[in-house]
């Protein structure tokens, strides 16, 4: 069974590692690894790959950064060949980044049978790209492979054929599982001198919260209030990084005495900060998922969820961007801890789940 495997950005190389190595790992699946290029720099992307041990890509697209459309329409007008020249059984994808729906859409086009791995979050806002990355992609998969009971019910209501939707676990989850070990042995915490349990880490990159230059000081008000506490370690991404140099408000977050900027961090790095924190500030969805799992409380900056599961069972609170609620939420955590539980399946083993249900799939297909 010939696959392709796509992946593009940095949320897709931590769910693609575990599938590559449950694929190689079976003589009955040849894949075959896309990297699209919609995150092309050393930091964003090459280290990941070092820190995972992911094989090099097969065949890289090489597209680079550009608006949606323009990103979209590279993606696939790169992509086909690929496809045509490879004739694979089926072509997976995983999560809600532009490559996802762009490399799905070549290959419903062609008649090749989709697999989205990470199928059925949503958030119910269309203003997110990502949603409608996700919404698009679902309808036109063979396969979904779902996190957690809330996708499964997402995508019955949306007229999925429910023979086609399995719940495996969780991706992000056996990478990380796999490499905490690995993690701790990272001496970023002496990098920075940062003692574990009295200090939080930030991620901010979403548009939502980086574009607005009122959203983004509003979120600085309360990231100020809470530095003077909680020293905050903030890697700054690309986009986060522009916005506060245009806006005026890197200065403003330079003169915060107690936060410390860095440059986007390697996957090892980040788990083990991420482990050892006291809170976790993010707009990122995986994030959600991980420190879940870590047992770490976490401030999603955001109005929604695509992950409900997280709140639900994990350490997760939706505060929103207001400063009033990120200061209300942040002063509950440091009031008493949580007991989280981990959701099922949520236990290392989803791509060996995928890699045999993907088996099965392609023999009844040539039955």
């Amino acid at each position: 069974m010939k696959v392709i495997n796509v992946c593009g950005a940095r949320p897709n190389f931590m769910k693609i590692a575990p599938l590559m190595r449950a694929f190689r790992a079976r003589p009955g699946i040849e894949p075959c690894l896309v990297h699209t290029g919609q995150h092309y720099d050393d930091t964003m992307s090459k280290a990941f790959f070092d820190d995972l041990h992911i094989p090099r890509p097969d065949i890289n697209l090489e597209v680079g950064s550009a608006s949606h459309a323009i990103q979209t329409a590279h993606i696939m007008e790169r992509f086909e060949p690929v496809v045509l020249a490879q004739k694979p059984d089926a072509v997976l994808v995983v999560g809600d980044v532009n490559s996802t729906i762009a490399c799905g859409l070549v290959a419903a086009k062609l008649l090749v049978p989709l697999v989205h791995v990470e199928a059925g979050l949503r958030s119910f806002d269309r203003t997110m790209p990502e949603e409608v990355n996700r919404v698009l992609t679902d309808a036109i998969s063979e396969l979904l492979f779902v996190t957690e009971p809330a996708g499964v019910r997402n995508l019955e209501r949306e007229g999925i054929d429910p023979s086609k939707i399995h719940v495996v676990g969780n991706v992000m989850i056996d990478t990380l599982l796999a490499h905490r070990e690995l993690a701790e042995k990272s001496d970023v915490l002496e990098r920075l001198k940062l003692t574990p349990q009295t200090y939080g880490v930030l991620t901010l990159h979403r548009p939502a919260n980086v574009d607005d230059p009122r959203v983004l000081a509003g979120i600085l008000d309360a990231l100020e209030e809470i530095q003077r506490t909680t020293p905050l370690v903030f890697p700054v991404h690309p986009r986060t990084r522009g916005n506060l140099e245009r806006t005026g408000l890197a200065a403003r977050l330079q003169a915060m005495p107690h936060m410390i900027l860095t440059e986007p961090l390697g996957y090892l790095d980040f788990l083990k900060l991420m482990s050892r924190a006291a809170v976790v500030l993010t707009d990122s969805g995986g994030i959600q998922e991980e420190t879940t799992v870590l047992g770490v409380p976490c401030l999603t900056l955001r109005a929604n969820t695509e992950r409900p599961i997280t709140v639900e069972q994990g350490t997760n609170q939706v505060v929103g961007m207001s400063p009033i609620e990120i200061l209300k939420a942040y002063r509950r955590i440091r009031a008493g801890r949580i007991q989280p539980r981990v959701p099922n399946l949520w236990d290392g083993k989803a791509a060996e789940r995928i890699a045999e249900i993907l088996l099965r799939w392609h023999a009844q297909r040539g039955s």
